[in-house]
């Protein structure tokens, strides 16, 4: 289980003792890797009984072209600056290029956090 609790090692390296478990606001979430498929989301609980939407996978794209916005669909990533693993394996990110039926875009949501991928088209 991921925690962003103090780390259980001294900078001397040696051994820190646990003062308490690990807290609920402390534990943390592997990320969310968008991937392009059949539309999937995933409604997880946050801090405040809040809730937020993360898509694991989808093929829609809000695209704007100046003021019209067009929904348009994904062929596939074209290249991601985060990872290049991640272009070959088909994942969204913010900043990722991807190839829609409207033309190349630019996506500027973050899929995992939001549910959903806006992109601007790039000339």
């Amino acid at each position: 289980m991921k925690s962003h609790g103090r780390s259980g090692k001294k900078r001397t390296g040696g051994r820190r003792r646990n003062v308490h478990k690990k807290k609920k606001h402390e534990l943390g979430d592997s990320p969310t890797e968008t991937r392009v498929e059949d539309r999937k989301l995933k409604v997880v609980e946050t801090r405040g009984g809040n809730t937020k939407v993360r898509a694991l996978r989808t093929d829609v794209a809000s695209v704007a072209d100046g003021d019209e916005v067009v929904q348009a669909t994904i062929e596939n990533v074209a290249e991601n600056g985060a990872n290049p693993n991640y272009a070959r394996r088909n994942i969204i990110t913010r900043g990722a290029i991807i190839e829609t039926s409207a033309g190349t875009a630019r996506v500027t949501s973050r899929p995992g956090q939001d549910g959903q991928v806006n992109a601007v088209l790039v000339e």
